[in-house]
């Protein structure tokens, strides 16, 4: 092929791209991303939705896009300052998710200027309705009633415009910092107060156990004592009545006395023995000895004439 003819045959080519470009440019093609709408007006009039894909919008009959729309779900989150029924400021945080309806795509594009700002208004409507009537405790208690309440009329207002509340979330109340300690505060002045009394009644128990315990030792101690004296009261009268048997002559007074004055002997030994005992001073002497066991005698019989 000559190049002369090359030439042609290229200009050829050139041409019938700009043709088609021009064509194109005429036809005025338009893609549409998933999850989402075009509106398209004719001359300044709502026309149709078109949906994900590619469309020829001819721009030379009138036709033109007039923006798009998202059908993806979006959040919005609302800081709602409002008054319990006890007279605390709170900071209600909820969290609205929502989206365009594609059968809607019109009345979503078309009757709100500003979803975001209309959605706010409603919360802020029905939060300030609702927590008033409410403790603050029962604001933390009824946190998803108060959701559902929000999600319930923000439902009626929003399905009118085409769109669709997915979700209402209350995600945080939060009260005034001072109102935060004074709650910590009363909450561990209860604690410590159930700590305080738990140590008392153990108290309470240990003291009782050990009342019982002391009780429980007497009372053994007691029986140690009373056995103790009813072996030496047992002991002295199989000594008393060996003695006789054996010396004739002699009277259990006689023996009686003779085993006092032991029982005196040994209890001055013991005294004189032991290292932590004081002084003790008893008039002592050949002939005071008989007066010892009267003594002794006296004190006995008067103990148990005074039990009697």
């Amino acid at each position: 092929m000559k190049l002369k003819d090359r030439r042609m045959m290229l200009f050829s080519v050139v041409v019938l791209v700009i043709k088609m470009g021009q064509m194109f440019s005429m036809c005025g093609f338009v893609q549409v991303e998933q999850s989402s709408v075009v509106i398209k007006e004719v001359f300044g009039k709502y026309d149709d939705v078109l949906d994900p894909g590619c469309h020829c919008v001819p721009w030379y009959f009138g036709n033109r896009v007039a923006g798009a729309l998202s059908l993806r779900i979006q959040q919005l989150d609302v800081r709602c300052e409002t008054k319990t029924k006890d007279n605390v400021f709170v900071t209600v945080v909820a969290s609205i998710q929502y989206r365009a309806l594609a059968e809607k795509a019109s009345d979503a594009y078309y009757k709100l200027t500003n979803t975001k700002a209309q959605i706010q208004s409603y919360v802020f409507d029905v939060i300030r309705a609702s927590v008033p009537k409410m403790e603050l405790d029962a604001t933390f208690e009824q946190k998803n009633d108060i959701a559902k309440t929000v999600e319930e009329e923000l439902e009626k207002a929003m399905s009118a415009y085409g769109y669709e509340i997915v979700q209402t979330l209350i995600v945080d109340i939060e009260p005034d910092e001072r109102v935060k300690r004074a709650m910590n505060e009363i909450n561990a002045a209860a604690r410590l107060r159930v700590a305080s009394n738990e140590k008392a009644e153990a108290e309470k128990i240990l003291q009782i156990k050990r009342a019982e315990g002391d009780a429980e030792s007497k009372y053994l101690a007691g029986l140690g004592v009373a056995r103790q004296r009813q072996a030496i009261v047992d002991g002295l009268r199989d000594s008393v009545i060996a003695f006789s048997e054996n010396v004739p002559g002699t009277t259990s007074k006689d023996i009686l006395d003779m085993v006092l004055m032991t029982q005196y002997f040994d209890t001055m030994k013991d005294i004189g023995a032991s290292s932590k005992s004081n002084a003790v001073f008893i008039p002592h002497g050949p002939g005071s000895v008989h007066d010892v066991a009267s003594q002794i005698r006296d004190g006995l019989l008067q103990g148990n004439a005074t039990k009697s």
